[in-house]
């Protein structure tokens, strides 16, 4: 049998499949077992047999989104079809009226922060039936140091060491073509230039210098350019500057020493930037994550999931993260709107 190519979600199946393995998974996150061409060729709004069933089974087995966990037993879906299904339902999930209510009574009365994370911790847990979730908000210290550990190809760890003494740590995505020594590079910069500050002065105090930088390249680019060795090309970020016959530009030591010169500028500006994203990302970012599984090296072993939000201060920082903990088959068309309304809820409330 000729192997399936690889999708990226399930917009790329017909509708037909899509159909049957969102079926699927509902089943499966209802009961928790492995569900069975019988079971599913009865509630489909579609007519079609069990061994017509069988037949797309086998297709989204081969796509790696459903398996079996026994040779005579239903299918199952995989973390990458669980992937794929939270990833389309979390456009249209929407907050379910009895749930908002249960959240909007559970914090009416708390008094101070303190009550609040804690009221909202019980009554994630509850709604859920799993174990709720808070981290309290992270003084944002400033920082003695900062180390910068490749866990997998597309994931790092951060390690920040305050000068209260704190140690933090935070696991962070990074590109795949990342090299190592990049990031030791990174965390080399940041402590010799940048020690003493906190997270947030720390991408201010180089977008300062990625400012300085750019001017100084327009400037110093507009002679060779008026010279016509040299032109622009593209715009904002992605504008680059061509050079022309660069081995004629030998006889003017002056232009030729300006084009070494912005050669190194450049190379400097793209450093920086760099840095700045890789900053970005350890401060991290709004909205829900969801983490089935292998996804989390936390729960790589033990078939659990994450939903979790940050939420912020008066000031709109992000401050903290509260969520929910549970097996992977989670009720997420449910729990992710809880988790992303208790979250503004609580912004709201510390604010």
């Amino acid at each position: 049998m000729t192997a399936q190519p690889p999708i990226n979600s399930l917009a790329e199946l017909d509708t037909r499949a899509r159909q049957i393995f969102e079926q699927l998974v509902d089943i499966y996150l209802a009961a928790g077992e492995p569900v069975g061409s019988r079971t599913l060729s009865r509630h489909l709004s579609i007519n079609l047999s069990p061994a017509s069933v069988r037949n797309v089974m086998a297709d989204l087995e081969e796509l790696g989104l459903l398996y079996a966990p026994h040779t005579s037993a239903g299918r199952m879906p995989t973390e990458q079809g669980l992937r794929f299904f939270v990833d389309a339902i979390m456009e249209d999930a929407t907050l379910n009226p009895d749930d908002k209510a249960a959240l909007d009574a559970s914090l009416s009365g708390a008094r101070d922060e303190k009550e609040v994370l804690e009221q909202v911790s019980a009554a994630l847990s509850g709604l859920a039936q799993c174990a709720g979730l808070v981290v309290t908000p992270s003084h944002n210290p400033r920082l003695r140091q900062i180390e910068f550990v490749r866990l997998q190809p597309e994931k790092a760890l951060v390690i920040l060491v305050g000068e209260d003494g704190t140690v933090e740590n935070r696991v962070i995505d990074i590109a795949p073509d990342v090299p190592s020594a990049s990031l030791q590079r990174a965390a080399r910069f940041l402590n010799d230039r940048l020690a003493g500050l906190n997270m947030r002065e720390m991408g201010q105090r180089i977008a300062a210098e990625l400012d300085v930088l750019r001017r100084e390249i327009d400037a110093l680019a507009a002679d060779v350019v008026a010279a016509g060795l040299a032109t622009w090309t593209g715009s904002g970020e992605d504008k680059r500057l061509i050079v022309r016959g660069r081995g004629n530009l030998i006889a003017d030591a002056a232009l030729l020493s300006d084009l070494e010169r912005l050669q190194r500028l450049f190379a400097d500006l793209e450093e920086k930037r760099d840095l700045l994203e890789l900053l970005s990302r350890v401060e991290g970012g709004e909205g829900v994550r969801i983490f089935i599984g292998r996804e989390n090296p936390l729960f790589s072993l033990s078939g659990s999931a994450l939903v979790a939000a940050p939420y912020g201060d008066e000031t709109g920082e992000v401050v903290g993260v509260l969520g929910i903990i549970g097996p992977t088959r989670l009720p997420y068309a449910r729990i992710i709107p809880v988790v992303d309304y208790a979250a503004r809820m609580v912004s709201r409330l510390l604010s």
